[in-house]
């Protein structure tokens, strides 16, 4: 078995754990169904758990489902290294926000996050906790009118944002018009509980700053871009001069 196959089996693993410990009834059908593989390879893979310790019952029959006894814990969690990315920079941007409630343990988390990572990805995440702004909380006039951007724009634009990729989009004005626009996300401003992309513009020649949930679609170019320090985007990131594109 090579290693990419075998990291691929690992994964399998923890995912299937996590399914079993969350539904109270699977089968291997669906089971193998969710990951791509043969109902066989999701038998041995069941066969190795147990084998691992885990208490997983089984129905007799062709249709029986599997579970994982209710009183087992999953163990300790295997995120991958964008996963762990993620979750850091959202630690960040609570611990950024300073509320109250809720983060007396974030500290630790993110201390083992960290340790988790090589020096290289370490440096990395930190560029990126750097480039993800907090601003003030959003007027009650834009909270009335915003939205949770389409998914797809959303997971297009974290890629964007993480690879440093041009990223085409069509945006959506306050008075409805559209405009089709190619943007490099530099930085992100989030004015709770509104996030923005502070990017250049190419369209405009100039930075600009566009609100995420008035992108109606985003596709990434392929074309990287080098970042550019804040103090360029200072004027349009000064509260009093703020523009939204």
């Amino acid at each position: 078995m090579t290693r990419a196959n075998t990291q691929d089996r690992m994964r399998r693993l923890e995912l299937i754990a996590v399914q079993l410990k969350q539904n109270s009834h699977c089968t291997v059908s669906d089971l193998a169904r969710q990951h791509g593989v043969s109902a066989r390879t999701i038998a041995r893979d069941l066969s190795l758990m147990r084998d691992q310790g885990m208490q997983i019952d089984a129905d007799r029959g062709r249709g029986g489902g599997v579970r994982l006894e209710r009183n087992w814990g999953v163990g300790r969690m295997n995120l991958t290294y964008g996963e762990a990315v993620d979750l850091l920079i959202s630690i960040a941007v609570a611990e950024k926000m300073d509320s109250p409630l809720f983060l007396a343990s974030l500290g630790s988390v993110r201390r083992q996050l960290v340790a988790s990572f090589s020096p290289g990805k370490r440096d990395r995440v930190n560029r990126l906790k750097s480039r993800i702004l907090i601003g003030v909380t959003a007027s009650p006039y834009v909270q009335t009118g915003a939205d949770a951007p389409p998914k797809r724009v959303v997971q297009a634009l974290h890629q964007a944002f993480v690879d440093q990729d041009m990223l085409d989009i069509r945006y959506r004005r306050e008075d409805g018009q559209c405009s089709e626009r190619r943007i490099e996300p530099h930085y992100l401003l989030l004015k709770y509980p509104v996030w923005y992309v502070v990017a250049m513009d190419h369209l405009r020649s100039e930075p600009r700053i566009f609100r995420c949930d008035r992108m109606n679609t985003a596709t990434m170019t392929g074309t990287p871009f080098r970042l550019l320090p804040k103090d360029r985007f200072h004027p349009s990131l000064h509260e009093d001069d703020l523009s939204v594109a």
